[in-house]
């Protein structure tokens, strides 16, 4: 193929780009019982084999998370202290991330001659990631069927001109990416805001914004309280709603040394999930040998959206059996009398329904619980996108403070953020109601912030549908395949005056245009960053608060690349031309940038002499380091919610979107759930066979998905394969992006407005062939 033509001689040997086979090669098999061990080795090594050639492989992976190295693209686990660091600190999908971006495939003019928008906009999510690195900028024209190449200055002419042309700033709005450094965060808000908008809707709003507006409202600091070393000390783990053998992998290896320290872990979740099962551990040669480490004592098998319920009852049997810590209660917290009194009793018959589970699960689980000296509760997205997500994180808030499980060594409250440096994107100002300190600096600057709220995600979905928005601007991700209700969000897109696409990667967003589109590819977290200034390093915050360095090693993709710094002060410098902001100065020299970030942002002071430690540092957390809580009240509050539970109608189902071992948010690396049992294709909805039988349809029967909504709209996925699947009853669970058209984009979360991708009522239909008005639907093996 052309992508193995473009791999430049002594290069190495790599694979070429493979075709999509669908779903034609789908097999389904028994699913594993543990994760890692030597086939997650084996997994690793062939995909940076077949996408960088051995010895880039071997020097590119020896570098990853090292502190000379570069921080994983992938998730935003943390790593340990320098001294304790092995070799190999990287997990089978950071290798896989890595190889993703550090690959020798290429993507170039030639290309997109070759192949017009529309069918790119026919290709897979996998097809077009498989191509390779884009090289240089591209414009698709009104009207082109092609992008077709464009220079530097034009294109940020081009923006700038639509940028100055709208009738009001919030016409335009700008997204951002996890994987965006905190420099480059720090300056696209500032130049977004300087240009008069507060429209910086962030990938957290679809993942962790329930996260932190209830951790905010209940603590007063809306980030998790541990480190990795409470990780380790602590007595019981609680690990809620989340996969980390597939999502971030070396969390298995934490959960492991507490578990040789003596530490439980309690397992909520409705999948039976491979890595929380059993873990090979590829640093040792036990794990090597298949030796697995058992991680669970307790798998609470609760059903979807089930999780609100089974806090509340713990809690109430806490305070039954007086198994509270009296004077953390009394002088840390408010709003205790009022939770005691909600807490009194359990209406045991909604709790067991809610929860799928029996009474004497839910009273070890307390039990657990009111023996344990420390205890961490981790979550990921079960928890977060649902409607009552809010509440449901503050029923877990509750149970520990209940428990006085903040502010100690081995205790305390553990988001599990996804990309690398989501959560520092958040504290460099990537929000749409800007931080306390966005005036102060307004005024270092010479101009008036924007007050009023911004759009988060959906509410730029809403703008876009509604014809409010000119101009969308994507700093990295996948906005068209990260976004709920597929066809409203793209319909918005292609809306749109300009959409502008800093990536660098091709994905679907770029084959969903506005009228004219432009794509500016940036050098990746793998690669040397030389400006002006000379060789420079960007610095990210993992999801435990500490702040550490990044530094590229690798030669850019290409020589026409430019960093996400300097495409965002170059175009900060085309649109504003008479700002105070010395863009060039901070672009040329990113220490200059954290000199300004050390001036305004808490927790910072210091940044460029504080970073220069190869641990990095952590930022301060009142609750963690004093039992202090920045709340209203100066406490941290205990919430009191009515339990409610999803209703779902008889014959129907309630969905959950999951990842699958071979992806990573939106980018899909292979078509392999191993784990699972799932190889070769994602088109899969896995349901208890109990359920299916009920339902009347056979297992590996071919099904659409069809969504059911308050307003009486549906939404159909055409095309799944029905898979027997123990998850729990009345439950079902589908890969994304494939599954977001099911999600409605009215469909948020209470306080969060974070969709509701894990809690979604859907019936099962025969498959349609071909899905009226769609293309082809992919052939399905019979069985």
């Amino acid at each position: 193929m052309a992508g193995d033509r473009r791999i430049r001689p002594g290069r190495g040997w790599v694979r070429p780009p493979r075709e999509d086979p669908g779903d034609r090669d789908l097999t389904v098999g028994p699913p594993q019982e543990s994760a890692a061990g030597l086939p997650g080795v084996a997994h690793a090594l062939g995909a940076g084999l077949a996408q960088m050639g051995a010895a880039r492989t071997a020097r590119t992976l020896l570098r990853l998370n090292q502190p000379d190295g570069f921080d994983c693209p992938g998730c935003a686990w943390p790593e340990p202290p320098p001294q304790r660091r092995g070799h190999a600190e990287f997990c089978e999908n950071g290798a896989k991330a890595v190889a993703d971006e550090a690959t020798l495939r290429r993507v170039d003019a030639a290309f997109f001659a070759a192949h017009p928008v529309d069918t790119l906009a026919a290709r897979s999510g996998y097809w077009l990631g498989q191509q390779g690195r884009l090289t240089a900028p591209m414009v698709r024209r009104p009207g082109a069927g092609h992008y077709t190449p464009i220079g530097w200055d034009e294109a940020f002419a081009l923006v700038a001109a639509e940028l100055r042309a709208v009738d009001s700033p919030d016409e335009a709005v700008f997204y951002t990416s996890g994987r965006t450094s905190n420099e480059a965060a720090f300056l696209y808000q500032l130049f977004v805001r300087a240009y008069g908008t507060n429209n910086l809707p962030d990938c957290s709003n679809m993942c962790h914004e329930s996260s932190g507006v209830a951790l905010g409202e209940a603590i007063g600091v809306g980030k998790g309280s541990v480190t990795l070393d409470d990780i380790h000390a602590a007595a019981l783990l609680v690990v809620i709603g989340q996969n980390p053998g597939t999502n971030h992998p070396r969390m298995l290896s934490a959960l492991a040394e507490a578990r040789r320290r003596g530490a439980k872990v309690i397992t909520v979740n409705p999948l039976p999930e491979a890595g929380l099962r059993g873990f090979r551990d590829p640093q040792k040669v036990s794990g090597l040998l298949g030796r697995d480490t058992p991680l669970t004592d307790l798998y609470l098998q609760v059903r979807v959206a089930g999780d609100l319920a089974l806090f509340q009852a713990i809690g109430s049997l806490l305070l039954e059996w007086g198994a509270l810590d009296r004077e953390f209660v009394d002088r840390h917290t408010s709003g205790f009398a009022a939770y005691a009194a909600a807490r009194a009793r359990v209406d045991w018959p909604a709790v067991l329904a809610a929860t799928g589970l029996t009474r004497a699960e839910i009273e070890e689980a307390a039990r657990l619980c009111a023996a344990s000296p420390a205890t961490i509760t981790c979550w990921a997205m079960g928890l977060t996108q649902r409607a009552d997500s809010v509440a449901a994180i503050q029923e877990v808030v509750n149970v520990q403070l209940l428990r006085g499980m903040i502010g100690r060594p081995g205790a305390g409250l553990c988001p599990v953020r996804g990309h690398s440096n989501v959560q520092g994107d958040r504290t460099m100002g990537i929000v749409h109601e800007p931080p306390a300190w966005v005036p102060e600096l307004a005024a270092r600057y010479g101009f008036t912030a924007p007050r009023a709220r911004g759009y988060d995600t959906v509410d730029a979905i809403r703008a876009m549908r509604d014809g409010r928005v000119r101009v969308f601007v994507g700093l990295g991700g996948n906005f068209a395949a990260a976004t709920p209700d597929t066809a409203v969000t793209e319909a918005g897109l292609r809306g749109c005056r300009l959409t502008v696409q800093i990536s660098t990667k091709l994905n679907r967003a770029h084959a969903v245009t506005g009228r004219t589109a432009l794509i500016l590819p940036c050098l990746g977290r793998t690669e040397r960053d030389v400006q002006a200034g000379g060789a420079q390093f960007v610095t990210v915050e993992d999801s435990m608060s500490c702040v550490h360095a990044s530094r590229g090693r690798l030669a850019p993709a290409s020589p026409d690349l430019l960093s996400e710094v300097a495409i965002i002060a170059r175009l900060a410098a085309a649109t504003l031309p008479g700002s105070a902001v010395p863009w060039a100065t901070l672009a040329a020299d990113y220490a200059a940038v954290r000199d300004v970030i050390a001036a305004v942002v808490p927790g910072f002071a210091d940044f460029n002499a504080r970073v220069a430690d190869p641990a990095g540092f952590t930022l301060p957390h009142p609750g963690r380091d004093a039992r202090a809580f920045p709340t209203a009240t100066g406490r941290a509050r205990f919430t009191v919610t009515p339990l409610a539970t999803v209703q779902v109608p008889p014959g129907r189902l309630l969905l959950q979107t999951v990842r699958s071992h071979d992806q990573y948010n939106t980018t899909i690396y292979g078509l392999d759930d191993r784990y699972r049992g799932v190889r070769g294709g994602r088109r899969v909805v896995l349901v208890h066979p109990e359920d299916l039988a009920a339902l009347g349809v056979a297992d590996g029967a071919a099904v659409d998905l069809v969504s059911e909504w308050r307003d009486g709209t549906e939404r159909r996925a055409p095309a799944f394969r029905a898979v027997a699947y123990p998850t729990a009853r009345g439950c079902a669970a589908a890969y994304f992006p494939e599954a977001n058209v099911l999600v409605p984009l009215d469909s948020v979360a209470a306080g969060s407005q974070t969709p509701t991708s894990k809690s979604i009522i859907i019936r099962l239909e025969p498959a349609t062939y071909p899905p009226p008005g769609d293309p082809p639907a992919p052939d399905l093996p019979a069985g």
